[in-house]
């Protein structure tokens, strides 16, 4: 099934002005299950409830507060919450363009396909090329469905993906880290860390991370559903290691076993 756009715009580079659309990137694929009533089977409602009264509080009766100190709060009327929302736009800008590396992973958020809205779709292609070349992803702000974003516009696989970014307050510095209060590791346990490293050095294969959880529940709906008594193996517990030493020297051993096998 061919990917559906779920936004359209363009994407403003200076005077330059490119349509594009965007698709989504990621999906969930979560398992989402319905609140019955055990006796009926009939789907539960969730109201909104007094907790001192257990009466039910209609809805034009809610009121959103935001706590300043126990027992105060600041009141605010839905109008006075409309006039925050950013004013749409269907244009994404690009604000500047800066060397892939100098945006670390902690900043990234939700990843979009940006594919090009007319026929002429040069100058997408050649964009997407040139970020690619020059190893650079474009810094980007805009605004969609009545929330503003800030992004950084990449090359990959030919076209552009855009994906969001946290804003500054969100994003938490390593230096914020309590610092470890143990013993610096010896040389041993640095060399063997290193071979640790080394044992596991392989390429990096989407296909072998799946979700087991969801796979597991998947299985249990199926055979519960065709009338079937579900079986499910049992998930293997880890047994920690006394000490770093014991850790490194078992988890080496195990990688080496696991590369004779592949080679085998």
């Amino acid at each position: 099934m061919p990917a559906r756009a779920i936004w359209k715009g363009s994407l403003a580079i200076g005077s330059e002005m490119l349509p594009v659309k965007l698709y989504a990137a990621v999906e969930d694929r979560s398992i989402h299950f319905h609140v019955l009533e055990k006796s009926t089977l009939t789907r539960i409602k969730q109201h909104m409830v007094n907790p001192e009264t257990g009466d039910e509080v209609p809805s034009e009766q809610i009121q959103k507060g935001f706590k300043t100190e126990p027992g105060v709060y600041v009141l605010l009327t839905p109008q006075e919450l409309e006039k925050t929302i950013p004013e749409d736009s269907r244009n994404i800008a690009v604000l500047r363009f800066v060397p892939a590396e100098h945006i670390q992973q902690q900043w990234y958020d939700r990843p979009y396909y940006l594919g090009p809205d007319d026929s002429d779709s040069e100058s997408y292609f050649a964009l997407a090329e040139a970020l690619e070349q020059e190893k650079r992803e474009g810094v980007a702000h805009w605004v969609m469905r009545k929330r503003r974003y800030v992004g950084a516009l990449r090359s990959e696989g030919g076209y552009l993906l855009l994906v969001t970014l946290k804003f500054a307050e969100e994003v938490l510095s390593a230096s914020e880290l309590p610092r470890p209060a143990g013993r610096v590791p010896d040389a041993k346990e640095l060399q063997m860390a290193e071979q640790l490293v080394g044992a596991l050095e392989d390429d990096f294969r989407p296909e072998d991370f799946r979700d087991e959880y969801r796979e597991r529940v998947r299985k249990l709906l199926e055979a519960k559903g065709s009338g079937h008594k579900p079986r499910l193996e049992i998930v293997a517990r880890r047994k920690e290691s006394k000490s770093l030493l014991d850790s490194l020297a078992a988890s080496i051993k195990k990688a080496k076993e696991n590369k004779e096998k592949k080679v085998a």
